[in-house]
């Protein structure tokens, strides 16, 4: 029983003598299948704090980057695999598709980053991290290889490419 004292102790005084941590979004994959669907892949890193707030379940980051991802998009994100620094989402109906003379055009929607903020600002550790949300990489892949790519982006447009 004195251990566990002990060590949330321990826990409580590096916490508020420790500079602040940081959530940072490494790595976005978004690949549009043929059908419209799409699997994102975020890859991000967690500093020592966040990782003991998941180790003791109290903050979910695929739980929140899915919701953040059903808010942007306005339809339902699933939970393909996640673990301690990547999370893998896949989208039904993710781009829209028209057939033209031209091939098919994949128009995929505008993302935001910005307002998974607000979620991360609600926790009650908010204080104690950093985040950056902004992906150092974006590649937005389509069905015929073709990829569009951002850097340190908070938000990416809205994308259109047609295969022929």
């Amino acid at each position: 029983m004195r251990s566990g004292i002990l060590i949330a102790f321990l826990l409580v005084l590096a916490v508020t003598v420790a500079p602040a941590g940081a959530f940072t979004t490494d790595n976005l994959l978004i690949a549009v299948d043929e059908d419209g669907s799409g699997e994102i892949t975020i890859n991000y890193t967690l500093s020592w704090i966040e990782t003991i707030a998941v180790f003791f379940k109290i903050a979910d980051p695929e739980r929140e980057l899915k919701f953040a991802l059903e808010d942007a998009l306005g339809v339902p994100v699933t939970v393909a695999s996640a673990e301690s620094d990547v999370a893998v989402f896949s989208v039904q109906e993710f781009a829209e598709i028209e057939n033209t003379d031209g091939g098919r055009v994949y128009s995929t929607p505008g993302l935001d980053f910005t307002a998974a903020q607000e979620v991360i600002d609600g926790y009650w550790f908010a204080s104690l991290v950093e985040t950056d949300l902004s992906p150092g990489l974006t590649v937005v892949r389509f069905p015929d290889g073709h990829e569009e790519t951002f850097s340190d982006q908070s938000a990416i447009p809205p994308l259109s490419h047609t295969v022929e």
